[in-house]
């Protein structure tokens, strides 16, 4: 069966991981998907990722970040779904927590945290909320 929601299925894998208190988890590689991990890594959510050859098709393996023995990530949600895409203007992307998480936006200039995407003035598809 075809997966609907690739980047949802990727935050699932990664909120199961820490539930289980995995060190990584693999899912299927694409360029959204390793953007919405360089977006991660570079707020300090996962340790890293690389992508492996698994057969036939790419992955990429996630090593998740603990702080404690308490998972890194509390929260992972997907906002916009493939059912209701939601689209945000830079002065009204949503704040996570007053500004303890972040929101992970498809913008013109790539994926960029909300922070990142106030600052040069773009706004985009909300994907995920974090924190």
């Amino acid at each position: 069966m075809a997966m609907t929601d690739p980047l949802g299925d990727m935050l699932t894998r990664i909120r199961n991981g820490q539930q289980a208190k995995k060190d990584s988890v693999l899912s299927p590689a694409s360029k959204l998907r390793a953007n919405v991990l360089e977006v991660l890594q570079r707020e300090g959510y996962i340790r890293g990722y690389s992508e492996e050859a698994t057969g036939r098709h790419k992955a990429l393996r996630i090593e998740l970040k603990y702080f404690e023995g308490e998972p890194a990530i509390k929260h992972v949600a997907r906002v916009s779904k493939p059912g209701r895409r939601i689209y945000s203007g830079s002065r009204e992307l949503p704040t996570v927590r007053n500004g303890l998480g972040i929101t992970i936006v498809s913008t013109p200039r790539g994926v960029l945290s909300d922070a990142e995407a106030r600052n040069q003035n773009v706004g985009g598809e909300v994907l995920a909320e974090v924190f």
